[in-house]
């Protein structure tokens, strides 16, 4: 009984750990010290056509060159109105190509992959790329739904920490019939001005009115409608 007893101790002792005490120190790890999640120099701010701002914290400890060249774009307004060309519904949506069908990318040299222990959870932020590791460039995409298969293959650089409505709400297509676009991009630490939606696109004109017959201010009366009289149905015979 006493042996069970200092069991049980042992276990409420564990349970009862502070959260800190369950941490891994990163340098034990051999992991770089990520930054905060309030450091405004990694943290980039999408501002969408869906109704809002979404903020992503960028993680240079992991993926230092993709989060470079995201921010370096950024700041030359590379990602203004780009579109989202290829989202497809319960997996990610894939942005971030100036020629809007997956094949574009900036002038810029490619990234070296920087394929780290971050996993393709519901808001993670990676870097697209083709075949080649080493191809990607411009592009990333923001995943909708655990795809862990990805795991190591492609080059996670952030997460989704504020808005995630907003690309919940992005256009589904490959590519979408009315595609959803990045209305613009910051660095928070740049100090943007607040969210402006969209300008709403006025409906086309349809011309002069039209006069239709008979509804104009002519003295001429209306012809009255003809209604059919009912015709009086025959009695059957009689039987015998």
């Amino acid at each position: 009984m006493r042996f069970f007893a200092g069991m049980f101790a042992i276990l409420g002792c564990l349970v009862a750990a502070p959260a800190s005490a369950q941490i891994i120190d990163p340098a034990v790890a051999g992991r770089a010290t990520p930054p905060l999640t309030t450091d405004t120099q990694n943290l980039l701010l999408l501002d969408l056509s869906t109704g809002g701002r979404v903020t992503i914290w960028l993680r240079p400890d992991v993926a230092p060159l993709m989060v470079e060249r995201i921010k370096t774009l950024t700041r030359q307004h590379f990602y203004d109105g780009l579109a989202f060309h290829r989202v497809i519904d319960g997996f990610m949506a894939q942005g971030g190509d100036p020629k809007g069908d997956g094949t574009g990318g900036s002038p810029l040299p490619d990234v070296k992959a920087e394929f780290n222990y971050l996993p393709h959870v519901r808001g993670a932020v990676s870097a697209a790329r083709s075949e080649k590791e080493d191809s990607a460039n411009s592009q990333f995409f923001i995943v909708f739904q655990p795809r862990l298969s990805l795991d190591k293959k492609y080059t996670v650089f952030g997460r989704v920490i504020d808005g995630m409505q907003y690309v919940d709400a992005i256009e589904r297509g490959e590519p979408p019939a009315n595609p959803s676009r990045i209305l613009h991009a910051y660095i928070a630490a740049d100090s943007p001005p607040a969210y402006v939606a969209a300008p709403v696109t006025p409906p086309p004109a349809l011309g002069a009115p039209v006069t239709l017959p008979g509804t104009g201010s002519s003295k001429s009366r209306p012809v009255p409608a003809v209604v059919a009289k009912p015709k009086l149905a025959k009695k059957a015979p009689a039987k015998k």
